[in-house]
């Protein structure tokens, strides 16, 4: 841990400051022009952390509680409240440590801190692994509800969904050991970015398509009413707006994160990427938080779920 010199690993080790305490500032860059640096407070992040792990226990605790909800769907759901869960819990723990370290309450040696960072280190990154696996298994069992309707139930079935949700878990596990063990080497920035852009075009094409469907449904039953225009154009628009939210979380929360991956294998010594390096701890910060909109997103919009929600 940075406490005792030594480095975050696949996290850790990307950032090139050391958290601030002011909110906005100025960073003196020694390669260049000064840099504009968002810290976030210590604070903030673990609160941050608490409210999203409030909001995704819920998730869970209703879906474990109702039976209507004991779906497929609402099983994927689940475990991406667990993966968001695990992301918040994960990066506060590992902020705590680093408190406690730096102000001298937890003494151990530097050994055990290092088998301790390096837990914490697969357990964030299996846990955003298994959150962007879990994003497009909803979006992939959405697509499959909409154009594949008949057949849905027939393929979409319990022990397959569970069958996807364990693969899904152990690659996750399996591929941060390999992350952590190999995070110095290039390739591994290379896998990382290759597979947060593979899972944006998938969720953007599925999610286009559902829409693209969606409109020329409404279209088909303006018809049948004579109202065409009114009815397709207010519908069109609605879903636009669902859509550009949807993505526009996903993206805005976690692309600055992949762009500074991207950053390091492009231009590990540019001014100007060195400036974007400071911030690392704000790409952290909007992950948490998009473990906290994926609730709102996902869950919170089920009326069967609100109920259960209330009852808990």
């Amino acid at each position: 841990m940075p406490a005792l010199g030594s480095q975050r690993r696949l996290l850790g080790s990307l950032n090139c400051t050391l958290p601030a305490t002011l909110p906005l500032t100025l960073a003196p860059n020694r390669t260049g022009p000064q840099c504009l640096e968002v810290s976030i407070p210590d604070g903030l992040f673990l609160s941050l952390g608490l409210v999203s792990l409030v909001e995704n226990v819920l998730v869970v605790a209703a879906i474990a509680k109702n039976r209507n909800l004991h779906s497929p769907m609402y099983y994927f759901i689940c475990c991406l409240a667990m993966s968001d869960l695990l992301v918040s819990v994960s990066n506060v723990l590992e902020t705590a440590v680093m408190l406690l370290l730096e102000a001298g309450v937890l003494a151990t040696r530097a050994a055990m801190v290092q088998q301790l960072d390096n837990v914490i280190d697969v357990l964030i990154c299996s846990s955003m692994v298994s959150s962007l696996c879990f994003l497009g298994a909803i979006a992939v069992d959405r697509y499959i509800s909409i154009f594949y309707a008949l057949r849905y139930h027939s393929v979409v079935t319990l022990p397959r969904a569970w069958r996807i949700i364990a693969a899904i878990w152990v690659a996750s596990i399996l591929t941060s050991m390999l992350f952590i063990t190999y995070y110095n080497h290039t390739v591994v920035l290379l896998c990382l970015v290759g597979f947060f852009i593979a899972m944006l075009a998938l969720m953007a094409v599925l999610y286009v398509h559902m829409l693209a469907r969606a409109c020329q449904h409404a279209r088909g039953i303006a018809r049948l009413q004579k109202r065409q225009r009114p009815i397709h154009q207010g519908f069109g628009l609605k879903g636009a707006a669902t859509l550009t939210i949807l993505l526009g979380v996903f993206f805005l929360c976690w692309g600055p994160f992949f762009l500074h991956l991207s950053l390091i294998v492009l231009c590990p010594q540019h001014p100007t990427c060195g400036c974007i390096f400071k911030n690392f701890n704000l790409f952290l910060a909007l992950i948490i938080c998009n473990a906290i909109v994926d609730p709102l997103i996902y869950a919170f919009r089920s009326q069967e779920l609100r109920k259960t929600l209330q009852e808990v």
